[in-house]
């Protein structure tokens, strides 16, 4: 069986880096014991990078380093050379590079905490899944 190809939204992904006692820590163990393979592409790993900077976290460059290492080889990256036409709209524009990934990559799921990307339930018949119904989903596997 091939392993999942996922894509997490930003909120999903640092909760599961600093938040260890939270709802996403499974997310970690569970691409780190290669359940899953997460995607992304250059303009997500800027998010990530621009949220992890955030000073309400009060993370320290080389505290940066180490969530970005327990994340990013474990990485598939994928190149968007152009955004596919005909994405959903949503509210926050920032959103639309989760879309755009998902639907480029062919991945199998989009995890969100987002209830606008929620809403959609899918985008080019990929699935939008909270949290929970991803490790739902995980578990049917």
């Amino acid at each position: 069986m091939t392993l999942p190809r996922v894509v997490l939204d930003t909120n999903c992904l640092v909760s599961a880096l600093l938040f260890p006692a939270g709802q996403c820590v499974w997310l970690r163990t569970a691409w780190q014991n290669r359940r899953f393979i997460p995607l992304a592409d250059r303009r997500c790993a800027g998010e990530l990078l621009r949220v992890l900077n955030y000073p309400k976290f009060k993370l320290s460059a080389d505290e940066q380093e180490s969530l970005l290492a327990d994340y990013l080889p474990y990485v598939e990256s994928v190149d968007i050379a152009t955004p596919p036409e005909g994405l959903p709209a949503v509210r926050d524009a920032d959103d639309v590079i989760f879309l755009a990934l998902a639907a480029v990559a062919g991945a199998d799921v989009l995890v969100s905490g987002d209830r606008d990307l929620l809403t959609l339930n899918e985008v080019f018949s990929v699935p939008i899944l909270s949290v929970a119904e991803f490790s739902s989903w995980m578990d049917s596997r």
